[in-house]
C-alpha cells in the first residue's frame, strides 16, 4: 500500500511541476512586446498644408517624436516613447497656432489625440493590452492631421454664410 502511495504521489509531482513551467514562459515573452507593423500609417499633408506647418516649430518637434512610436519593440519603449509625446503634444497646445490653423476644428482633434495618448498611458500603467488604444490614437491623429487639408482646402467664406 505504502509503494502504491509513493507511485501515485510521484507521478502527480512530475504532471503538475512540467505543465506549469512551459506555459509561464510562454505567456511572459508574448505580452510584453509590441508588433508595430499592423499600425496605420501617417496620412499625408498636402503641399499648402505642409507650407503652413513647416513655419510652426512646436508642430514640427511634436511630429519628430510622434515618429519615434514607429520604432518601439516593447511596452518600455512605448511608454517612453508615450511620455515624451504628451509633453510635446502640451507644447504644442500651448504654443500660437498660425492664423490659418488657430479655429476650434484643429484644436477639438488635438484634445481628442491627447485623450488616446492618456489612455494608452492608462492601459500601460495597469498592464492591460494597449493594442486597441493604439489604433484609437493612430486613427484620431490621421482625423487631427486630415483637418489641416480640410481647412486649407475649404474655399467658402463664413462670413458670407453668416451674414443675414
Amino acid at each position: 500500500m505504502k509503494r502504491m502511495l509513493f507511485f501515485v504521489m510521484l507521478m502527480l509531482v512530475f504532471v503538475s511541476c512540467k505543465d506549469q513551467k512551459e506555459i509561464a514562459v510562454e505567456d511572459g515573452s508574448s505580452e510584453y512586446e509590441l508588433s508595430t507593423e499592423k499600425w496605420p500609417k501617417k496620412l499625408p499633408v498636402n503641399s499648402n498644408a505642409q507650407a503652413i506647418l513647416n513655419d510652426w516649430e512646436e508642430f514640427k518637434a511634436f511630429e519628430t517624436t510622434f515618429d519615434a512610436l514607429y520604432n518601439v519593440e516593447n511596452k518600455d519603449d512605448l511608454a517612453l516613447a508615450i511620455d515624451d509625446l504628451i509633453e510635446k503634444q502640451k507644447d504644442l497646445e500651448a504654443s500660437t497656432y498660425p492664423e490659418k490653423f488657430d479655429i476650434p476644428q484643429i484644436k477639438s482633434r488635438q484634445k481628442i489625440f491627447k485623450t488616446y495618448m492618456l489612455k494608452i498611458k492608462g492601459d500601460l500603467f495597469y498592464r492591460l493590452d494597449p493594442q486597441e488604444s493604439i489604433l484609437q490614437m493612430f486613427e484620431a491623429y490621421n482625423a487631427f492631421r486630415n483637418q489641416f487639408n480640410v481647412v486649407v482646402n475649404n474655399t467658402l467664406d463664413t462670413n458670407l454664410i453668416l451674414e443675414e
